[in-house]
């Protein structure tokens, strides 16, 4: 797999919603509660995982097991779109326990579980990672 302008811009917008998630989720712990910070950051969050799913769509890999060029990782992209959908409903209603296990549940899944699968080096990222740069694959 080659590096395309719609695996550049997914890339970009995945490792930036996996640095500034914990940002988001810290803003609202502990006793001292930061809600500029963590809307502001939640926010970007929520564009950035926005802006992955749709254009993991347009990713397409062929060398995997997949079904017309998807793979099992796409699976996340209407999970990452209910869950969203569902933490935003939670919000709007007072339920903030239920928003903040939705979003502490999609950073984990599609940020941090999704994450090492790209870091696997038959994927770009991890042939990237581990191939290019330190030469151990």
């Amino acid at each position: 797999m080659q590096l395309t302008p719609t695996i550049a811009v997914h890339m970009s917008l995945a490792l930036t919603a996996v640095t500034i998630g914990p940002v988001a989720l810290w803003a609202r712990m502990g006793m001292k509660k930061r809600p500029q910070l963590h809307r502001a950051f939640g926010y970007a969050w929520v564009t950035c995982m926005l802006g992955a799913a749709f254009t993991g769509l347009f990713i397409r890999d062929f060398m995997l097991p997949n079904i017309g060029g998807y793979t099992p990782i796409h699976l996340l992209i209407p999970l990452t779109l209910v869950t969203l959908f569902k933490a935003f409903r939670f919000l709007a209603q007072g339920n903030i326990a239920g928003h903040r296990k939705s979003m502490q549940g999609l950073y984990i899944g599609a940020c941090l579980v999704a994450g090492m699968f790209t870091l696997l080096p038959s994927r770009y990222l991890g042939h990237l990672i581990w191939g290019q740069w330190l030469g151990l694959v």
